[in-house]
């Protein structure tokens, strides 16, 4: 028991401040680009407790890394945005969306340079900082490339919608009510319907698996620690 409260204190603080500030970025960049909803509801800020879902951002979470599931899945409290508020609907809702992922890149690469200074410190403290920055890189970089799928209601999703001509764009936006479901059934249901049937049914492990060890990777040499 003691080993497995260690390894979730591992990936506790990595977790809800990748999940909690992605949110946030969508935040403060639709601030930026006109919409007010988020900032009324006390939402652009990078207080990650504003941002926490006690669901999806802890319980989940936790309960799949006690559980030792081969993957982790966890969210926050979606912001508010109101994209016909933005001064470019069409135009500033890619910038909003790519505002999430795009923290979530920022915050792996700023791990992978902070293993530096974690060297420095007295052990065990060191063992406990680099397994939480080895845990940020890869959970930052999951998300990032988890959330550029491109199917709403993802970040990649409403990129895609806001980059596409219209006719494709509009067919893509309608999907948005049924993406939550499609994809929690790609994550879970559909995996477990293949081990019953021996086969691999885990598209999203095929679809995420080589750009995420693509990107760890590039962090890792980017910030020095290849």
């Amino acid at each position: 028991m003691s080993d497995t409260i260690y390894t979730i204190s591992t990936w506790v603080i990595p977790a809800i401040l990748a999940i909690t500030l992605h949110e946030a970025a969508h935040g403060f960049v639709a601030l930026r680009f006109g919409d007010r909803t988020a900032w009324q509801q006390g939402r652009v800020t990078l207080n990650p407790f504003k941002h926490i879902d006690p669901f999806g951002t802890i319980l989940l979470p936790g309960l799949l890394i006690f559980l030792r599931a081969p993957f982790l899945f966890g969210y926050a409290k979606p912001v508010p945005v109101n994209f016909r508020a933005l001064n470019n609907p069409k135009r500033d809702m890619v910038w909003v969306a790519a505002a999430g992922p795009a923290t979530n890149v920022a915050m792996a690469v700023v791990a992978g340079l902070l293993a530096h200074l974690a060297v420095l410190l007295p052990q065990p403290a060191a063992t406990w900082t680099i397994l939480n920055i080895e845990n940020a890189i890869l959970i930052n970089v999951l998300l990032a490339v988890f959330n550029m799928v491109p199917l709403p209601p993802l970040d990649g999703g409403r990129v895609a919608v806001g980059l596409l001509p219209n006719a494709l764009a509009l067919p893509l936006a309608r999907l948005e009510p049924y993406g939550m479901p499609i994809l929690l059934g790609l994550i879970f249901l559909l995996p477990l319907i293949g081990r019953q049937f021996g086969a691999d049914l885990n598209v999203i492990g095929w679809i995420l698996g080589e750009p995420v060890n693509w990107m760890v990777d590039l962090v890792i040499r980017l910030t020095g620690n290849g």
